[in-house]
Protein backbone atom coordinates (compact mmCIF):
# COMPACT_ATOMS: atom_id res chain seq x y z
CA UNK A 1 0.00 0.00 0.00
CA UNK A 2 1.65 3.20 -1.12
CA UNK A 3 1.69 6.57 0.16
CA UNK A 4 -0.57 8.14 -2.36
CA UNK A 5 -3.29 5.44 -1.63
CA UNK A 6 -3.23 5.93 1.61
CA UNK A 7 -3.80 9.59 1.03
CA UNK A 8 -6.31 9.94 -1.37
CA UNK A 9 -8.01 6.50 -1.09
CA UNK A 10 -8.21 5.78 2.77
CA UNK A 11 -7.79 9.36 3.96
CA UNK A 12 -10.82 10.93 2.47
CA UNK A 13 -12.89 8.37 3.50
CA UNK A 14 -11.98 8.99 7.08
CA UNK A 15 -12.39 12.58 6.95
CA UNK A 16 -16.14 12.17 5.51
CA UNK A 17 -16.93 9.94 8.71
CA UNK A 18 -14.92 12.03 11.15
CA UNK A 19 -16.94 15.06 9.59
CA UNK A 20 -20.43 13.26 9.83
CA UNK A 21 -20.28 11.61 13.16
CA UNK A 22 -18.14 14.41 14.68
CA UNK A 23 -20.92 17.20 13.50
CA UNK A 24 -23.71 15.04 14.95
CA UNK A 25 -22.22 14.56 17.91
CA UNK A 26 -20.97 17.95 18.76
CA UNK A 27 -24.53 19.19 18.01
CA UNK A 28 -26.05 17.00 20.22
CA UNK A 29 -23.95 17.00 22.84
CA UNK A 30 -22.61 20.50 23.10
CA UNK A 31 -24.91 22.71 21.32
CA UNK A 32 -23.87 26.02 23.65
CA UNK A 33 -20.58 25.59 21.38
CA UNK A 34 -21.98 25.54 17.98
CA UNK A 35 -21.46 29.29 17.54
CA UNK A 36 -19.07 31.61 15.64
CA UNK A 37 -17.91 33.21 18.83
CA UNK A 38 -17.76 36.98 16.88
CA UNK A 39 -15.25 39.54 18.50
CA UNK A 40 -17.59 42.27 16.66
CA UNK A 41 -17.89 44.59 19.81
CA UNK A 42 -14.42 44.43 20.18
CA UNK A 43 -13.66 46.29 16.80
CA UNK A 44 -16.09 46.47 13.99
CA UNK A 45 -15.03 48.20 11.39
CA UNK A 46 -11.60 46.23 10.29
CA UNK A 47 -14.31 43.03 10.74
CA UNK A 48 -16.90 44.06 8.73
CA UNK A 49 -14.89 44.87 5.52
CA UNK A 50 -12.66 41.74 6.28
CA UNK A 51 -15.94 39.12 6.81
CA UNK A 52 -17.48 40.26 4.15
CA UNK A 53 -14.71 39.59 1.61
CA UNK A 54 -13.54 36.65 3.43
CA UNK A 55 -16.95 34.88 3.65
CA UNK A 56 -18.01 36.14 -0.28
CA UNK A 57 -15.30 34.70 -1.24
CA UNK A 58 -15.05 31.12 0.43
CA UNK A 59 -18.85 30.99 -0.52
CA UNK A 60 -18.18 31.17 -3.69
CA UNK A 61 -14.97 28.73 -3.88
CA UNK A 62 -17.07 26.02 -2.13
CA UNK A 63 -20.04 26.76 -4.70
CA UNK A 64 -17.66 26.50 -7.24
CA UNK A 65 -15.41 23.61 -5.64
CA UNK A 66 -19.06 21.60 -5.08
CA UNK A 67 -20.03 21.67 -8.28
CA UNK A 68 -17.25 21.89 -10.54
CA UNK A 69 -15.61 18.72 -9.05
CA UNK A 70 -18.71 16.55 -8.50
CA UNK A 71 -21.08 17.18 -11.38
CA UNK A 72 -20.74 14.18 -13.63
CA UNK A 73 -18.86 14.79 -16.45
CA UNK A 74 -21.64 13.64 -18.59
CA UNK A 75 -23.67 16.42 -17.51
CA UNK A 76 -20.94 19.35 -19.09
CA UNK A 77 -21.02 17.17 -22.22
CA UNK A 78 -24.54 17.12 -22.46
CA UNK A 79 -24.81 21.22 -22.20
CA UNK A 80 -22.34 21.29 -24.35
CA UNK A 81 -19.99 23.21 -21.99
CA UNK A 82 -16.23 22.22 -23.11
CA UNK A 83 -13.66 20.75 -20.52
CA UNK A 84 -11.25 23.95 -21.81
CA UNK A 85 -13.97 26.59 -21.30
CA UNK A 86 -14.82 24.87 -17.89
CA UNK A 87 -11.11 25.11 -17.30
CA UNK A 88 -10.88 28.97 -17.58
CA UNK A 89 -14.11 29.63 -15.70
CA UNK A 90 -12.56 27.99 -12.62
CA UNK A 91 -9.14 30.21 -13.00
CA UNK A 92 -10.74 33.39 -13.63
CA UNK A 93 -13.76 32.66 -10.86
CA UNK A 94 -11.43 31.03 -8.49
CA UNK A 95 -9.24 33.71 -9.20
CA UNK A 96 -11.01 35.89 -8.07
CA UNK A 97 -12.77 34.79 -5.35
CA UNK A 98 -9.59 33.66 -3.77
CA UNK A 99 -8.12 36.81 -3.89
CA UNK A 100 -11.13 38.27 -2.32
CA UNK A 101 -11.06 35.68 0.42
CA UNK A 102 -7.51 36.30 1.23
CA UNK A 103 -7.20 39.97 1.58
CA UNK A 104 -10.48 39.34 3.90
CA UNK A 105 -8.69 35.98 5.72
CA UNK A 106 -5.72 38.66 6.17
CA UNK A 107 -7.73 41.16 7.44
CA UNK A 108 -9.63 39.15 9.98
CA UNK A 109 -6.21 37.23 10.90
CA UNK A 110 -4.41 40.29 11.71
CA UNK A 111 -6.92 41.82 13.81
CA UNK A 112 -7.03 38.70 15.60
CA UNK A 113 -3.35 38.67 16.15
CA UNK A 114 -2.02 42.25 16.61
CA UNK A 115 -5.34 43.84 18.57
CA UNK A 116 -4.86 42.63 22.53
CA UNK A 117 -8.20 42.60 23.52
CA UNK A 118 -9.23 40.40 20.76
CA UNK A 119 -6.46 38.35 21.35
CA UNK A 120 -7.04 37.34 25.05
CA UNK A 121 -10.44 36.58 23.75
CA UNK A 122 -10.15 34.56 21.27
CA UNK A 123 -8.66 30.87 21.67
CA UNK A 124 -5.65 28.82 19.98
CA UNK A 125 -8.59 26.99 17.91
CA UNK A 126 -9.61 30.41 16.50
CA UNK A 127 -6.71 31.17 15.10
CA UNK A 128 -5.10 28.60 13.60
CA UNK A 129 -8.18 27.60 11.96
CA UNK A 130 -7.70 30.95 10.15
CA UNK A 131 -4.43 30.32 9.64
CA UNK A 132 -5.20 27.21 8.30
CA UNK A 133 -7.71 28.27 5.72
CA UNK A 134 -5.42 31.05 4.77
CA UNK A 135 -2.91 28.47 4.03
CA UNK A 136 -5.06 26.64 1.80
CA UNK A 137 -6.27 29.50 -0.35
CA UNK A 138 -2.81 30.66 -0.92
CA UNK A 139 -2.01 26.71 -1.84
CA UNK A 140 -5.21 27.64 -3.90
CA UNK A 141 -3.85 30.00 -5.35
CA UNK A 142 -0.50 28.61 -6.45
CA UNK A 143 -2.26 26.41 -8.85
CA UNK A 144 -3.24 28.86 -11.18
CA UNK A 145 -0.31 28.93 -12.93
CA UNK A 146 0.10 25.51 -12.90
CA UNK A 147 -3.24 25.55 -14.90
CA UNK A 148 -2.91 27.69 -17.36
CA UNK A 149 -0.46 25.35 -18.49
CA UNK A 150 -3.32 22.93 -18.72
CA UNK A 151 -5.91 24.93 -20.50
CA UNK A 152 -7.23 21.77 -22.64
CA UNK A 153 -8.75 20.72 -19.47
CA UNK A 154 -7.72 17.25 -18.92
CA UNK A 155 -6.14 17.68 -15.83
CA UNK A 156 -9.07 19.24 -14.24
CA UNK A 157 -10.70 16.03 -15.37
CA UNK A 158 -8.40 13.84 -13.24
CA UNK A 159 -9.86 15.88 -10.04
CA UNK A 160 -13.62 15.60 -11.18
CA UNK A 161 -13.02 11.67 -11.57
CA UNK A 162 -11.05 11.03 -8.28
CA UNK A 163 -13.61 13.25 -6.25
CA UNK A 164 -16.67 12.01 -8.27
CA UNK A 165 -14.67 7.97 -7.48
CA UNK A 166 -14.57 8.76 -3.79
CA UNK A 167 -18.38 8.83 -3.39
CA UNK A 168 -18.75 5.83 -5.43
CA UNK A 169 -16.77 3.97 -3.56
CA UNK A 170 -14.32 3.48 -6.92
CA UNK A 171 -11.21 1.73 -5.12
CA UNK A 172 -9.20 2.90 -8.14
CA UNK A 173 -9.78 6.76 -7.17
CA UNK A 174 -6.27 7.63 -6.12
CA UNK A 175 -4.45 6.65 -9.00
CA UNK A 176 -6.61 9.61 -11.33
CA UNK A 177 -4.55 11.97 -9.22
CA UNK A 178 -0.62 10.00 -8.80
CA UNK A 179 1.02 12.34 -11.42
CA UNK A 180 -0.22 15.49 -10.55
CA UNK A 181 2.24 18.20 -9.52
CA UNK A 182 2.80 18.53 -5.48
CA UNK A 183 1.34 21.71 -5.12
CA UNK A 184 -2.11 19.86 -6.20
CA UNK A 185 -1.40 17.41 -4.01
CA UNK A 186 -1.07 19.64 -0.85
CA UNK A 187 -4.10 21.58 -1.82
CA UNK A 188 -6.19 18.47 -1.94
CA UNK A 189 -4.64 17.30 1.21
CA UNK A 190 -4.95 20.07 3.39
CA UNK A 191 -8.49 20.53 2.09
CA UNK A 192 -8.75 16.70 3.56
CA UNK A 193 -7.80 18.03 6.45
CA UNK A 194 -9.74 21.09 6.77
CA UNK A 195 -13.02 18.64 6.61
CA UNK A 196 -11.27 16.11 9.38
CA UNK A 197 -10.78 19.11 11.59
CA UNK A 198 -14.11 20.63 10.94
CA UNK A 199 -16.38 19.47 13.69
CA UNK A 200 -14.12 20.22 15.95
CA UNK A 201 -13.75 24.52 15.01
CA UNK A 202 -16.12 27.55 14.76
CA UNK A 203 -16.71 26.22 11.31
CA UNK A 204 -19.64 24.08 12.27
CA UNK A 205 -21.70 27.20 12.44
CA UNK A 206 -21.48 27.26 8.24
CA UNK A 207 -23.95 23.86 8.99
CA UNK A 208 -26.73 25.75 10.86
CA UNK A 209 -29.66 28.39 10.09
CA UNK A 210 -30.38 30.70 13.24
CA UNK A 211 -33.70 28.77 13.63
CA UNK A 212 -31.78 25.75 15.23
CA UNK A 213 -30.90 27.81 17.93
CA UNK A 214 -34.42 28.04 18.51
CA UNK A 215 -34.74 24.33 19.55
CA UNK A 216 -31.50 23.75 21.88
CA UNK A 217 -31.54 21.16 24.52
CA UNK A 218 -29.98 22.06 27.90
CA UNK A 219 -31.37 24.54 30.87
CA UNK A 220 -29.91 28.20 31.23
CA UNK A 221 -30.17 28.85 34.76
CA UNK A 222 -31.51 32.80 35.01
CA UNK A 223 -31.12 34.72 38.65
CA UNK A 224 -33.75 37.02 39.45
CA UNK A 225 -32.26 40.04 41.23
CA UNK A 226 -33.06 40.14 45.13
CA UNK A 227 -34.25 43.71 46.13
CA UNK A 228 -31.04 44.74 48.29
CA UNK A 229 -32.83 46.37 51.58
CA UNK A 230 -33.23 49.97 52.20
CA UNK A 231 -30.84 51.51 54.85
CA UNK A 232 -33.10 53.86 56.81
CA UNK A 233 -32.06 56.36 58.99
CA UNK A 234 -32.64 56.94 62.68
CA UNK A 235 -34.61 59.47 61.90
CA UNK A 236 -36.81 57.65 59.50
CA UNK A 237 -37.51 54.93 62.06
CA UNK A 238 -41.08 56.98 63.21
CA UNK A 239 -42.34 57.34 59.51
Amino acid sequence: MDLNFIVFGVYPYIALAVLVIGSVLRFDREQYTWRTGSSQLLRRKQLMLGSVLFHLGILAIFGGHFVGLLTPIAVWDFLGVSHSFKQMLAIVAGGVAGAACLVGGCLLLHRRVFDPRIRQNSSFGDTAILAILLAQLCLGLATIPLSLGHLDGHQMIKFMTWAQGIFTLNPASAGFVADVHWIFKAHLTLGLTIILIFPFTRLVHMLSAPVWYLNRRGWQLVRSKRRMPVARGAGDLGQ
